[in-house]
């Protein structure tokens, strides 16, 4: 087992995935044992990275499902090509087919639009199946999604019953936005992930942004470490890390500075409350980060 559960965190080490032991058991037991992965915390955290990672270090296809408000079966599985069908009918009009070839002909796979779940059913090999951010859909549709996941079968009533010849890999992935069913969360292997240490945080940081300067990074990494601890709207996720990174590695800055931090809270903050509140309170800040020139 120590051998396998090495092989992928070295398999997600060399997509560039700072990964940890929990989140290493984990993929291991929802591939080995063909279970969906249930992924929550909160975002930014790197959720939907982790699908994104498994295909690319299992040299498959990311097939993916985006869920929201109002999101119904058709959408997610499949929807017949009329403009299509009806454009064909139009076109052989003269044809001397009987009403029952044409019927066949026009609900066959050539007028079928598959959807990400129909798709990840019929893939060619195995595929990975992200279903993201789920607790924003209907939970009508969390009760259909379960029966898929369940038989990996969709009936088609003018085709009939398909079924999936290779399983995908299921990463699903949640917000807490509302509460998911038990029936879900009991189908599912769990993996929740929280806002990463000041260390993970910083190898992440170097990894994603290898040029930043060293001091640099650890003056981000606890600048946001302290943010986090303030009463935020929106609290900022290691994907604001990044970007906030990214742009001041752009701008050859070394140093954290009032001036850099006041004209770049965009990049971190997404409210303009959050933002006043932080402004307010960066003396405070840069004393725990440690930052103690150019306030002025």
């Amino acid at each position: 087992m120590r051998k396998a559960l090495k092989e992928i965190e070295n398999m997600l080490t060399a997509q560039g995935y700072i990964s940890e032991p929990s989140i290493v058991m984990s993929i291991h037991l929802a591939k080995t044992l063909s279970r969906p992965l249930l992924v929550e915390g909160p975002a930014g955290v790197g959720k939907t990275e982790i699908a994104k990672v498994m295909a690319k270090a299992l040299d498959t296809d990311l097939i993916r499902l985006q869920c929201y408000e109002g999101l119904d079966a058709s959408q997610a599985l499949y929807e017949w090509n009329y403009q299509r069908q009806l454009l064909y009918l139009k076109m052989d009009e003269q044809g001397s087919g009987s009403l029952s070839d044409k019927e066949a002909t026009i609900f066959s796979d050539r007028f079928l639009l598959k959807r990400p779940l129909l798709q990840a059913i019929t893939h060619h090999k195995s595929p990975v199946l992200l279903i993201d951010e789920v607790d924003r859909a209907d939970e009508e549709f969390e009760s259909f999604l379960l029966e898929v996941l369940s038989d990996w079968q969709i009936s088609i009533p003018e085709i009939g019953t398909i079924s999936a010849t290779h399983i995908p890999q299921v990463v699903i992935t949640s917000n807490r936005v509302r509460e998911l069913s038990e029936a879900l969360r009991r189908r599912c292997f769990y993996l929740w992930i929280d806002y990463p240490t000041f260390d993970k945080e910083l190898q992440i940081v170097r990894a994603k942004v290898p040029d930043i300067d060293a001091k640099l990074g650890e003056q981000i990494c606890k600048f946001m470490a302290a943010v986090r601890q303030m009463k935020l709207d929106k609290v900022p996720g290691v994907a604001e890390t990044l970007d906030w990174a990214m742009a001041l590695s752009a701008l050859h800055i070394d140093q954290l500075d009032k001036k850099i931090v006041e004209e770049t809270l965009g990049i971190v903050l997404k409210d303009w409350q959050d933002i006043r509140q932080t402004q307010n309170a960066l003396s405070d800040l840069f004393e725990q980060v440690g930052v103690t020139s150019k306030l002025a």
